[in-house]
């Protein structure tokens, strides 16, 4: 039982829920003209914790409840029954202090196919210049990149020669080694740029919220759970709010921005009124304004994680598995910021097709020279390498829904991964197309051995899509469930301006609001979104 809300009689041009990716820039954004007072609230703590910086600490961030909000999937058809563990960051930074700090934008085809929709500001032409507003790229500025800004961008600081023949095992498949995944097309192999500083961790915290928390208009309250938004007379005036125990109540002149996440924002919307009618009248729930599109639409990359017993060559596993190989590890870390420790989860990237015909690159292999069962567990003992493969455009939509009309109740997650004939055929190409790499020549000397799906699971579409159901899992990409749209469409939460349908004062600015998923990864093109969303916001503040 909470306590009876009290009315903190603060009052605030701009409330931001969430110091995550998009928060944090929000929050920079909104605060930088000094007459703007601006509150941002996050439900997670403080990123004082070692492994929030050190890049490898990924492996003991994610399950970990300091860091991830631990929430699960319910059990998935295509998956053959199984639920997965689903990471979100609880932190500031959010996701970007516990993800793969990989940076991507997508293909220039994704935002021209949300133009297209009738999404008028969304087009490549139109975000390419918001990207290089905010980067800080290692080459400096260029056609393609942004020098100088909050989001810094590096090269990767150690090479693996298992790595370096893949790359040449790929372009034998057919595949050409190409130097940079961020000018438009992505179709290729290269080495990901990260999100990183001198060997630590870039995140957004880092990049966009840290250097101005000390702006005497802008307050960031940690700790505190958003319960809901205060709708009055169809306007949000502000957020009911829990914090060490105590509900408060804080006003917002201006505008209420969600800034929660693909699960946290519909989560909120719901809890606050907006949302399907039926299942909001089902948990007890009045309707401030009934949405059905809320917590649909919900898109995932499904990651098919392929492992290859080598030998003859170098991997991570035989060198984590050493007290020399481990002691060599912190050295390289301490003396040089350089070596494993700095290492994102995935170095090496593949993008291609999963069949001809298809009009862009629909695969992403994230390739790494290690292996393990899942996170949280130690590596393998023996040599190997992982490709995992993803299929960039899945047709599958699952939803977020209520577990119930209490806050703190964690929602129900169904991404219903593999539930469409074309995402079962593409898992099953996708696995086919890792095999006719590792088949190349050029990796013959390591003599591949395929752990994961398993060399006794034949080529047939039947057995292998049967295989990706066994092995898939997210590779940590939710986006859509306050989808972008025109008012015509029953499915859109947001219009073009991120403005949400029907309440006034009310706003998404995260991946929730991505109409279809990108052809990457997610997080750079979210700080993107936040980026475009803050003009648009101090844009319609001047009137």
């Amino acid at each position: 039982m909470t306590n009876a809300p009290t009315d903190s009689a603060e009052s605030y041009d701009y409330i931001v829920v969430g110091a995550g990716s998009a928060g944090c820039v929000l929050a920079n954004r909104l605060s930088a003209d000094p007459k703007n007072r601006v509150l941002v609230l996050e439900a997670g703590g403080r990123d004082n914790w070692i492994w929030f910086h050190i890049p490898v600490g990924y492996l003991f961030a994610i399950g970990n409840p300091r860091a991830d909000w631990c929430f699960k999937t319910q059990a998935e058809a295509g998956l053959n029954g199984r639920a997965l563990n689903y990471p979100r960051g609880k932190t500031i930074g959010g996701s970007s202090a516990i993800n793969a700090m990989i940076y991507m934008r997508g293909q220039a085809a994704d935002y021209d196919h949300w133009r297209q929709l009738g999404l008028a500001g969304w087009g490549w032409d139109d975000v390419l210049p918001v990207f290089k507003r905010h980067e800080d790229h290692y080459l400096g500025a260029a056609e393609f990149h942004g020098g100088g800004g909050e989001w810094r961008v590096e090269a990767p600081r150690l090479t693996w020669k298992l790595l370096d023949t893949v790359r040449v095992a790929a372009q034998q498949a057919g595949i050409a080694a190409i130097p940079d995944f961020n000018t438009g097309t992505n179709e290729g192999s290269s080495y990901f740029q990260v999100n990183q500083k001198r060997g630590l961790r870039w995140s957004a915290a880092r990049g966009f919220l840290k250097p101005v928390l000390s702006r005497p208009n802008l307050r960031l309250e940690t700790g505190c759970h958003t319960e809901r938004v205060l709708i009055e007379d169809g306007r949000a005036a502000g957020v009911v709010y829990r914090q060490n125990g105590v509900t408060r109540v804080a006003r917002a002149r201006g505008e209420v921005i969600l800034a929660a996440g693909a699960i946290g924002s519909p989560h909120l919307l719901k809890l606050s009124g907006i949302g399907p009618g039926e299942e909001l009248a089902r948990h007890g729930i009045a309707v401030a304004h009934a949405r059905p599109g809320v917590g649909a639409n919900l898109q995932d990359h499904l990651q098919l994680r392929m492992i290859y017993k080598v030998s003859g060559v170098p991997t991570l596993n035989e060198q984590y598995h050493s007290l020399f190989g481990r002691a060599k590890m912190g050295l390289d870390f301490a003396l040089f910021q350089r070596g494993p420790l700095t290492m994102a989860p995935s170095q090496l990237g593949i993008f291609t097709r999963s069949r001809a015909g298809v009009e862009h690159a629909d695969l992403e292999f994230h390739v790494q020279p290690l292996s393990l069962g899942k996170f949280g567990e130690p590596l393998h003992k023996f040599p190997a390498f992982t490709m995992s493969v993803c299929n960039l455009r899945p047709t599958s939509r699952g939803e977020v829904r209520l577990a119930s009309a209490d806050s703190a109740a964690a929602p129900l997650i169904q991404p219903n991964y593999l539930s469409t004939e074309e995402d079962r055929r593409v898992a099953a190409d996708s696995l086919r197309v890792g095999r006719r790499i590792v088949a190349q020549p050029a990796l013959a000397p390591f003599a591949p051995d395929e752990f994961l799906p398993g060399k006794g699971i034949d080529d047939s579409e039947e057995a292998l899509a049967r295989a990706a159901g066994d092995i898939g899992t997210t590779i940590f990409h939710p986006v859509g469930t306050a989808k972008m749209g025109l008012a015509s469409d029953p499915l859109a939460v947001v219009d073009a301006r991120l403005r949400v349908f029907g309440i006034r004062g009310l706003r998404v600015a995260d991946a929730s609001v991505m109409p279809t998923i990108v052809s990457g990864n997610t997080n750079s093109p979210t700080i993107m979104i936040a980026e475009k969303a803050a003009g648009m916001i101090l844009e319609d503040g001047r009137g």
